[in-house]
C-alpha cells in the first residue's frame, strides 16, 4: 500500500531528482510548454506551482527562495516579470498536462505541459465567443436581388 508516500521518486536518487525538476521548471517557465512523460509532469506540476505562487508578491525573499530552487537567473526574472503578471488573478492551477501518446521507443505516455495563461488557442475562444456569429441555415433562404442594368440610349437604332 501507498499510504503516506507522496513523493514520486521517478526511479532516481534525490539530487539527480531535484536537478531534474529544477531545469524542468525554467525550461517550463523559459518556454512556456514543453515535452515530457506524464510521471515527469505530476511530478513537476507539484515543484512548479508553488513557485509561481511565490510569484505573485515581487519581494526580495520570494525571488531569493524562488532562485534556491530553480537555480537560473533568467528563468527567475521571467517568472517575476511576466508570468506573475499573467496569473496575479488566477487562484491557482497554473498548468495544464495535455496527453500526446506513447513514445515509440519504450512505450512511454508522452504528454505536453503547459502554463495555462500561454495558450491563444483557449484564450483566443474565449474572446470570440462574446462576439455573436451571423445564424446560417443550410436551405439557402432568400437570395439577393441582381441589380438591374437599365439601358438608357439616345441614339436611335438604324434601320436598313
Amino acid at each position: 500500500m501507498r499510504h503516506n508516500k507522496k513523493i514520486n521518486h521517478l526511479g532516481r536518487k534525490s539530487a539527480h531528482r531535484g536537478a531534474m525538476l529544477s531545469n524542468m521548471a525554467a525550461s517550463l517557465i523559459l518556454n512556456k510548454r514543453i515535452i515530457t512523460t506524464v510521471a515527469k509532469a505530476k511530478a513537476l506540476r507539484i515543484y512548479v506551482e508553488p513557485m509561481i505562487t511565490c510569484s505573485k508578491e515581487d519581494t526580495t525573499p520570494h525571488r531569493r527562495l524562488v532562485f534556491s530552487k530553480l537555480q537560473n537567473k533568467e528563468a527567475v526574472t521571467e517568472l517575476f516579470r511576466e508570468v506573475s503578471t499573467k496569473v496575479a488573478t488566477r487562484p491557482g492551477g497554473y498548468t495544464r498536462i495535455i496527453k500526446t501518446g506513447t513514445r515509440c521507443g519504450d512505450s512511454a505516455e508522452m504528454c505536453m505541459m503547459e502554463l495555462v495563461d500561454y495558450n491563444t488557442i483557449y484564450v483566443g475562444n474565449e474572446k470570440k465567443a462574446s462576439v455573436k456569429a451571423a445564424k446560417t441555415t443550410r436551405r439557402g433562404g432568400k437570395k439577393k436581388a441582381e441589380p438591374t442594368a437599365e439601358v438608357t440610349t439616345t441614339e436611335e437604332p438604324k434601320a436598313e
